[in-house]
């Protein structure tokens, strides 16, 4: 692999002539880490959650529509798209809720310290993962 450090240091400045600087950082500079990894998800998630609750809507809609209406969204929801669909946006949920709770206690000044936030980074993902598989393990013995 070639190293770039060299080419990341040429920039322009305001004239257009050529200096030798340093370009703002990117994904080929740093390796991803716990709290850039989830910061990302964070925001993948919130725009999941989005998208994903037009699904409910859309159940919604049908179940005031009639039978037949709500029969057809009942089929898709059930088939194994619709249930990848559901489960993708269970553990988007619980996964942007978790995080969220993280981000409070940020606000209140806890958890900005290597080891702390490191540990609260998994913390959000084991229980997400965990919660997620909970509530579908209940759900389908239920069903």
């Amino acid at each position: 692999m070639q190293d770039v450090r060299e080419a990341l240091m040429a920039g322009r400045a305001s004239d257009g002539k050529a200096v030798r600087r340093p370009l703002s950082p990117h994904l080929q500079v740093y390796r991803p880490q716990i709290s850039s990894t989830l910061s990302i998800l964070h925001r993948i998630t919130g725009v999941g959650l989005g998208v994903g609750t037009l699904l409910l809507v859309w159940w919604l809609v049908a179940l005031a529509g009639g039978a037949a209406a709500f029969a057809g969204v009942q089929w898709f929801v059930s088939s194994w798209v619709g249930l990848i669909l559901l489960f993708g946006w269970t553990v988007a949920l619980l996964f942007h809720f978790c995080n969220g709770i993280r981000h409070l206690a940020w606000d209140m000044g806890y958890g900005f310290e290597k080891q702390a936030y490191h540990a609260s980074g998994w913390t959000v993902v084991a229980v997400s993962v965990a919660a997620s598989l909970v509530i579908w393990a209940v759900g389908l013995a239920v069903w």
